[in-house]
């Protein structure tokens, strides 16, 4: 099982990777990897499992922030319908995009990075992703509102991007044309 120790923090240099995608049928290995991402988000998201292995909750994990360099995702959100969006994915990559934009009123957060970072992150207001799960089925997954947010925040992982490479520098808080403001 995964912990917190597991996680690699901001600064180490294979969040900054461009993570290579997994051969197609995965390795044992991989799926068990994949499958330990996904028990992360979900066991952390359970308060006594959190408590009792100090898991700080968390929506969504990539492979690199385990200090694997390699293209896996794993999501547990729920929408604010309250739908779940419980996923893991072998080399998702975003096959299309919205012009239009939103983001996360409260700013995002993530498992690798330990303070508060304050900002607007502008992403795509609706994201279609395309992945392959454990099993080997190709999946082909319309997002929006939160969902959606959380798989780039995931698939930038990817791509050594860090949520707050987007935040205005000059003014965090600057409003950002015709976007969507998500309240979480």
């Amino acid at each position: 099982m995964l912990t917190m120790e597991d996680i690699i923090r901001d600064g180490h240099p294979s969040l900054r990777k461009i993570a290579v995608e997994v051969p197609m049928p995965p390795s044992e290995e991989d799926k068990q990897i994949l499958k330990s991402l996904l028990e992360y988000v979900q066991n952390s998201q359970n308060e006594e499992i959190a408590s009792m292995h100090d898991l700080r909750p968390g929506v969504g994990l990539a492979a690199p922030q385990i200090n694997i360099s390699k293209r896996m995702i794993a999501v547990h959100i729920h929408d604010e319908k309250g739908n779940i969006y419980s996923y893991a994915l072998f080399n998702p990559k975003i096959v299309s995009h919205s012009v239009e934009q939103s983001y996360l009123v409260a700013g995002e957060g993530c498992l690798s990075v330990d303070e508060a970072i304050p900002g607007y992150v502008p992403r795509y207001a609706r994201v279609t992703v395309k992945g392959t799960d454990v099993d080997g089925n190709e999946l082909k997954i319309r997002l929006k509102g939160l969902p959606a947010i959380v798989f780039q925040h995931e698939i930038d992982h990817l791509n050594g991007i860090m949520f707050y490479d987007y935040i205005n520098k000059k003014d965090p808080y600057a409003t950002i044309e015709n976007a969507i403001a998500i309240e979480r």
